[in-house]
């Protein structure tokens, strides 16, 4: 089996990204050949800085091997380090609607927190479609908010398909069943997001102990004394239980059990310790990464090898189905 997921190196990573992303990614590499792609043409769809990309684009590859990626294994590399990823979405880019695209949720709310809206931020669902259907994937790991990306890539699959000839797989989404979707701790309505969160609400995978405890000893919480999960009546104790259950491994069910009577306190405080015993390795083991550059680099060039190799047939085939004259 065949998977592949992307991830952009915008901003700091949160426990959110870790329990909807990163620990599925190290699961999911037991099971085939897998390919994570660090998505740093996707960064550029709004204004950026361009050493905070450079420093970013290293820490998201030191923070997939912290977290459980084996290069061994696994095939980590850049996108812009490939050139089959921006050649494959001009080819496909002819085979999706500009209604298809104007219809994207995540375009519509990100246009409007922009004065400025580049034409890279309406047509970027396209390379996110090359980025997977370029690897003949079968298993997409992505977070919940993705869903709609995804479907368009099987759309724009099938359209090829049936346009050129069988070409490309129609790829499944993998969503965690737990920790999906984690909420700021002082908004549990809003997700939790280093860009559109609270500071003192985003559990950062590198920040110290005393932080991350001190996080949730001020996390909000609701009515009542009773640790349940109701997400609709008690948003804030459930989403503290979903990240107990991600950082502990124990199912929802027994953590309500094992707490019942015993009030909001004490649960805070065993969350928060679960959280540290699940993220200090993690911190330690990126700060050991991040430290050695031109290993990480390394690396990300031998992914890219790879990553060039697996791609190249599939990027030909669709030049040739497409009618192209080959050098």
């Amino acid at each position: 089996m065949r998977i592949f997921s992307g991830i952009q190196p915008t901003g700091a990573k949160q426990f959110g990204n870790y329990s909807g992303g990163f620990r599925q990614y190290a699961a999911t590499q037991e099971e085939g050949e897998a390919f994570f792609c660090i998505v740093d043409l996707h960064s550029i769809t709004i204004q950026h800085e361009p050493q905070e990309l450079y420093n970013s684009t290293l820490d998201l590859a030191a923070m997939l091997f912290a977290t459980g990626i084996e290069p061994d294994r696994s095939t980590v590399f850049v996108q812009s380090h490939v050139t089959a990823h921006p050649e494959a979405a001009w080819l496909l880019s002819s085979v999706v609607s500009f209604g298809q695209l104007g219809r994207m949720t995540q375009f519509k709310e990100k246009s409007e927190r922009h004065e400025f809206v580049s034409a890279g931020l309406f047509t970027y669902p396209v390379l996110m479609a090359g980025d997977i259907l370029l690897y003949q994937t079968d298993l997409v790991p992505i977070g919940d908010d993705q869903k709609q990306h995804l479907e368009l890539a099987r759309d724009i699959a099938e359209r090829f398909n049936n346009r050129y000839g069988e070409t490309f797989k129609l790829p499944e989404g993998r969503f965690a069943e737990t920790g999906g979707r984690i909420m700021d701790l002082q908004e549990p309505e809003r997700k939790m997001s280093t860009t559109a969160g609270t500071p003192q609400g985003t559990l950062l995978i590198l920040d110290k102990p005393e932080t991350i405890r001190k996080k949730l000893r001020s996390a909000v919480t609701d009515s009542g004394t009773d640790v349940r999960y109701e997400p609709e009546q008690k948003p804030g104790i459930s989403n503290l239980l979903e990240i107990m259950s991600v950082a502990t491994g124990d199912p929802i069910p027994d953590l309500e059990a094992r707490y019942d009577g015993g009030g909001y306190g004490q649960f805070k405080a065993d969350v928060a310790e679960a959280v540290v015993e699940l993220l200090d390795p993690i911190r330690a083991r990126y700060e050991e990464l991040r430290a050695d550059e031109a290993e990480l680099r390394a690396m990300l060039a031998r992914g890219a090898d790879k990553a060039r190799e697996t791609s190249a047939p599939t990027l030909e085939q669709m030049y040739e189905r497409m009618g192209f004259v080959r050098p």
